[in-house]
Parts: C-alpha cells; sequence; structure tokens
C-alpha cells in the first residue's frame, strides 16, 4: 500500500514526503528498512525515528520535526493506534480459502463459500459458519456451533456444542470454549457429588480475542457471555454463568468463579482471582495478583485496586509499610 492510501483509510495529514511512497510492512526503529513504517509517541522518539532507514514515520499532531525530504511523515492523534491498525492493512494476506480433503465436515453443516477448513479439523452436524472465516488444523467445531463472519480459529481449538461466536472473533491454539462448569451438588449424607447440570450456552460477541489455552465455560441453565471487544491473554479461565462486559482486558492466569460479572472496560492483571457471584464494577482496574472474594462488589472506577481482598493501592501499600514498621518493631 501506499502512504496516501494509508491515510485515506485511516486519517492522518502528511508533513512531508509524498503520497504515493510504498510501505511494505512496520517494524521497530532499531530495525527498521526501506518500505517500512515506524511510529514515535514523543519528541524524542520521534526524532530517532525520522533519522532511521524506514520509508515513513507516524508522529504526534504537535510535533516539531525537521525531516529530510526521502522519509514520509503522517502526524495524528494517536500514533500507536494509527500504527497498530496500519500493520493490520499491510499484513500479508492469508493463504487462499479452501476446504482440505481431510477435514471433517457434518453432511448438514452450513459453511458460507468463502470459508477456509484446515487439515483434521471437524465440523459438527448442524454448525454454521460465515463469510470469510477460518477454522485450521485440527480444530474441533462442535455440533450446532455458530460461528460468525471474519473469524479466526487456531489449531486445536475446540468449540463445544452450543457455544455461538459473533463476527471477527479470535480464537488462539488450544483455547476451549463452551465446556462444562465446575458446578456440583454436595450429599449431605454419603459427601458424594451429582454434577449440578451444564446445559446452557456461550456466548462471544463481536471482535473478541481469546488466547491460546484460555477457558471458558458454558453456562448451567442459562448462558456465559463475552460481550463486544473484550481481550483475553492466554490461560485465563472464565467459569459458567459470567458476564464479561465491553472492552474488557484480561491478563494471564486470571481466574473467574462462576456467575461473577465484569463491568465495561475493567482491566485485570495477571493472576486475578474473583471468587463467585462477585461484581467489578465499569471501568475497574486489578493489580497483579489481587483478589476479589465471593459476592463482593467493586464500583472504584479508574482507581487501581490490590492485594486480597482488593482495595485501593494507596491503601495497601500504607498497610504494607505499617506491618514493615511493626516487623521491625518487634525484631528490635
Amino acid at each position: 500500500m501506499t502512504v496516501g492510501e494509508l491515510i485515506e483509510r485511516l486519517g492522518g495529514e502528511l508533513l512531508a514526503g509524498e503520497p504515493a511512497t510504498l510501505l511494505a510492512g512496520v517494524a521497530d526503529v532499531t530495525q527498521a528498512k526501506e518500505l517500512d513504517l515506524v511510529f514515535g509517541e514523543t519528541q524524542a522518539a520521534a526524532d530517532k525515528a525520522v533519522g532511521g532507514w524506514a520509508s515513513a514515520v507516524v508522529v504526534p499532531l504537535n510535533h516539531s520535526l525537521s525531516p529530510g525530504g526521502r522519509m514520509a511523515v503522517i502526524a495524528v492523534a494517536q500514533p500507536r493506534l494509527w500504527f497498530a491498525k496500519a500493520a493490520r492493512l499491510l499484513a500479508e494476506p492469508l493463504p487462499a480459502r479452501a476446504v482440505h480433503a481431510s477435514a471433517v465436515i457434518a453432511v448438514d453443516a452450513h459453511l458460507a463459500e468463502t470459508v477456509s477448513i484446515g487439515p483434521g479439523a471437524v465440523v459438527g452436524h448442524g454448525a454454521v459458519i460465515g463469510d470469510f472465516s477460518r477454522v485450521e488444523a485440527g480444530a474441533v467445531v462442535g455440533d450446532g456451533v455458530v460461528i460468525g463472519e471474519h473469524c479466526r480459529i487456531y489449531p486445536r481449538a475446540v468449540l463445544y456444542a452450543g457455544t455461538v461466536l459473533g463476527d471477527r472473533v479470535i480464537v488462539h491454539a488450544g483455547a476451549v470454549l463452551g465446556a462444562d462448569g465446575f458446578g456440583y451438588v454436595r450429599d449431605a449424607g454419603d459427601g458424594s457429588y451429582t454434577q449440578f447440570p451444564q446445559q446452557g450456552r456461550l456466548v462471544i460477541e463481536d471482535d473478541v480475542e481469546i488466547g491460546a489455552n484460555t477457558t471458558i465455560d458454558r453456562g448451567a441453565l442459562t448462558e456465559t457471555r463475552i460481550r463486544r471487544g473484550a481481550k483475553l491473554d492466554n490461560l485465563v479461565h472464565i467459569g459458567h454463568n459470567c458476564d464479561v462486559g465491553e472492552d474488557v482486558v484480561i491478563a494471564s492466569q486470571t481466574g473467574i468463579s462462576g456467575s461473577s460479572t465484569i463491568g465495561r472496560g475493567a482491566v485485570l492483571a495477571g493472576q486475578v482471582g474473583i471468587g463467585d457471584h462477585a461484581h467489578v464494577g465499569d471501568g475497574v482496574i486489578l493489580g497483579g495478583q489481587a483478589g476479589v472474594l465471593s459476592g463482593k462488589t467493586l464500583e472504584t472506577t479508574g482507581t487501581v485496586l490490590w492485594g486480597t481482598p482488593a482495595k485501593p493501592l494507596r491503601e495497601y501499600l500504607r498497610e504494607l509499610a505499617t506491618l514493615g514498621r511493626l516487623a521491625r518493631r518487634k525484631k528490635d
């Protein structure tokens, strides 16, 4: 693509260089070469980028650069975001779409003509896969699963029956979607356990990305829902009947117990643990290894919470300092 075509698609102002400048990909400033696009979010970073070998650089609107004539300079409000969107447009096209001969596809599955199915993949009875979606090698799409348009199911992911995906959903390798939740009823007499019915569905809305080896359980009697734009890292677990809000970000090794809800725009850092029937409100930020007790509600928008039970970071640090002073006093 050319710089001019990118600006037409993404906006921005060309401050120097030619709109006909060709770009083939993106790169880090330290490794960029001709035909690469780079970015600089600060004045220092922009200066460094302009001094490199890339063909174009994205800089903030308020920059004060004096570039040479070779490099195209594009000014935008959010350089990192513009760069990320440009990277998607410049990415190499995926292989041609086709159904591999070794794929196993039920006779009553409904596949759009533009669907791609990889080697050894399985598509179950009554499954529906929309236009331009890809199911890659060894992935399993269970009976009645619905996959929207422009989705990508990476190798060896498993979608159990009753799972519904919207459009532009990405499911990375080894993820398991729609397995039974961990719900049992204990016999008070002999202590044995009987599974509570796990017959609900899992709904993944548009533009969700699910990391490798992440697991999300189906609802017990109702549904589990991951709402539009949520991003889940590798090795995340979400229990049955949970509701994860729009644009939520969840980092690796976080576990969310059943029937909990996460509000819109919340951020959960690595190894966060959330008990059952808890509620994390809109915009709440939970730092690494924070814990939310069962049934607890957190509604502190924009404040970073830490510790177990989770509390504002400043309060958490004060308590740590107090404990440190008490320990030193006891030692003395």
